[in-house]
């Protein structure tokens, strides 16, 4: 005890400032090696070096550099996150929290970028080339256009959707009275029972009858309408789908994200969807008759930008043919 004593005492007196600094370790550090570390970015734009960068080439660097774990288009790849999408969602119960919905300033992405991107060889990158990520990065989330260039000169000019979507956390002062008191340890509930299903992960236990709600929910399409679609092709489309859902929804309770619901699309005339605001392009060919048939949609997502010059969907197409078939198909099976 008395050894215990004597060692507190020591740490404590060492602590204090009079000895604190004193033991002739380590050297200050330098200026460049402070340089170095001093990377961070503030919301005005204070802290950026000199460059810039353009939506296309940005689309370039982010295919080399980014794609693999963020998707073409920053729609998100297995669980790496979603960088664009997720207009509308933040009031739902499972909100998608991108750069474009959730995140207020635009020095956040660049400085993140810039410090830990991309995964695995940190700060390997250009100036110019963070520029040019984060004006694609924009560009996918439907803020920019393509001929839009971001430079450390203008980059205080831009404003987030979200910029004003947070707010000063006064729960001290407003809410702590609610959390102090004696905690209930047991009897809390007179009955527990499942009120809510996990989002993301089937954890949540089953009760009796539910697997055949659930499976009866799930049923989207009538079944006169997918006999006539080979079953395996519709799964494959599904797959390939996955490259489209951070933008666009399909079925019962689908809403507008960065792109218009796809639900009916195949053989429906273009740009009929209620309350999207599609891009001039698409909408002069809807004007001039356009029809989503197969051989539409095929052409179109092969090369969304060959097919509709000025379009705002920034993928950058399907390569394979057995992609376009499943797809395809996959949609048809949504048909109304």
């Amino acid at each position: 005890m008395l050894k215990f004593l004597k060692v507190t005492t020591a740490l404590a007196l060492l602590a204090t400032p009079a000895l604190a600094g004193n033991f002739g370790l380590g050297r200050a550090a330098l200026p460049e090696e402070i340089a170095a570390w001093d990377l961070d970015v503030s919301p005005d734009g204070t802290g950026l070096p000199a460059g810039s960068g353009d939506v296309l080439t940005g689309e370039e660097v982010f295919a080399d550099k980014c794609a693999v774990c963020h998707g073409d288009f920053a729609e998100g790849v297995d669980n790496w996150p979603k960088l664009a999408g997720g207009w509308d969602t933040l009031a739902d119960d499972d909100p998608l929290k991108t750069v474009g919905s959730y995140w207020p300033y635009l020095s956040t992405t660049w400085d993140y970028v810039n410090r830990s991107m991309p995964f695995g060889d940190a700060q390997s990158l250009e100036p110019d080339e963070v520029y040019a990520i984060v004006a694609y990065i924009l560009y996918s989330n439907d803020l920019v256009d393509e001929d839009f260039v971001l430079s450390d000169e203008t980059f205080g000019d831009f404003e987030m959707p979200n910029a004003d979507g947070f707010i000063v956390d006064d729960r001290m002062e407003t809410e702590f009275t609610q959390w102090v008191g004696e905690p209930c340890m047991q009897d809390c509930k007179d009955e527990v029972k499942v009120t809510m299903r996990a989002m993301v992960l089937d954890v949540t236990p089953e009760e009796e009858g539910a697997a055949e709600v659930t499976e009866a929910a799930v049923k989207e399409p009538a079944a006169e309408e997918v006999t006539a679609i080979d079953p395996a092709l519709i799964e494959a489309g599904e797959k390939v789908f996955k490259k489209c859902k951070s933008c666009h929804q399909l079925g019962e309770g689908a809403k507008n994200r960065a792109g218009p619901i796809l639900t009916g699309i195949v053989g429906s005339p273009a740009g009929q969807v209620d309350g999207f605001k599609y891009s001039k392009a698409l909408t002069a060919m809807a004007e001039d008759g356009l029809v989503w048939d197969e051989a539409a949609l095929t052409a179109f997502l092969a090369k969304p930008k060959a097919f509709m010059k000025g379009t705002k969907m920034s993928f950058a197409g399907l390569r394979k043919e057995e992609d376009l078939i499943a797809i395809t198909a996959y949609l048809q099976s949504f048909n109304e």
